[in-house]
């Protein structure tokens, strides 16, 4: 199986789907809030070489339409199973789940664990999360509050794509430059789509009570577990390159660090990287750490 990209409909929306591979466990790949699954292009070239590998745009961003609806982990839990079920996939899959995606990640495996082979959560979003808003970070708030950035994704979703070039004037990481030239091109398309801030709004308004939801659903099953954190250093590194408060800074990302870490208490059967010279952004810095992870999870 070469790289196809397909539309299935998924509970009433048209998807747009990336397979590559044909042999070995299944590997779902669910991508952080806003994000392509193009920026995983290097990690899927290497798995594919042995696995099938399956990653698909939630609604709303790249080609995958949206309707009126509500977008919160649920909603991409029932995704996920309805995309297994209309793939033919049998056997318990792979999960990798990145920021946003590896709470949906937590949400599907509490859900529907005899479905979920294993389970590596990738710089992940904690079920604690609201514990980051009780920080006294008021230079890192600035404009990044839930309230604003809904506020700002709420008008972006009412421009058009022209406006929206112009608005944001979409770039492209070091890291994302040397990616295929094709793959950049639409990695730039994809920043320009309203419907991408139509699902983020929704996403963001959601995703704190989501948490709790997931929390609160009860044991986290027993399925082995990779766990991977960012470069504490290195993040604060490159915020005080940007001109941030260096205090913050360390403040932030200590207990964002202490959140990864105890993601690790979920399973008996789990381990924890810290990826070394990555940022939030680990499958575009070290796409060997992930590798790596997903290399000790099929010996477990």
């Amino acid at each position: 199986m070469g790289n196809i990209k397909e539309f299935l409909t998924i509970n009433h929306n048209k998807l747009e789907i990336l397979q590559k591979g044909r042999n070995g466990i299944p590997i779902i790949i669910l991508t952080g809030m806003g994000c392509s699954f193009d920026e995983w292009h290097n990690v899927i070239e290497i798995l594919c070489k042995f696995n099938r590998v399956i990653t698909f745009h939630r609604p709303g961003l790249g080609e995958s339409e949206i309707r009126n609806e509500v977008r919160n982990t649920q909603a991409v839990v029932n995704d996920i199973n309805e995309l297994i079920s209309l793939l033919g996939i049998v056997e318990p899959v792979l999960l990798v789940g990145h920021s946003y995606g590896g709470l949906c990640a937590q949400h599907f495996v509490k859900m529907h664990p005899e479905k979920v082979a294993g389970l590596v959560l990738v710089d992940s979003t904690s079920v604690d999360l609201k514990i980051l808003d009780e920080l006294d970070t008021p230079v890192l708030n600035e404009g990044t509050t839930d309230e604003i950035w809904m506020e700002k994704c709420k008008s972006y979703s009412q421009m058009n794509e022209e406006q929206l070039r112009e608005i944001i004037n979409p770039t492209l990481s070091i890291k994302q430059k040397q990616l295929p030239y094709d793959v950049q091109q639409r990695l730039l398309s994809f920043q320009t789509k309203p419907c991408l801030y139509e699902s983020m709004h929704s996403e963001i308004s959601c995703w704190k009570k989501d948490a709790d939801l997931i929390k609160n659903l009860g044991e986290f099953p027993d399925v082995p577990l990779v766990v991977i954190g960012r470069d504490k250093e290195y993040a604060i590194r490159l915020g005080t390159e940007e001109g941030l408060p260096e205090s913050e800074l360390r403040l932030y990302e200590e207990k964002w660090q202490v959140l990864i870490m105890s993601q690790v208490n979920l399973s008996q059967n789990s381990k924890l990287i810290i990826a070394q010279e990555a940022s939030h952004s680990i499958h575009l810095d070290r796409p060997d750490i992930i590798i790596e992870a997903i290399t000790w999870m099929f010996k477990e």
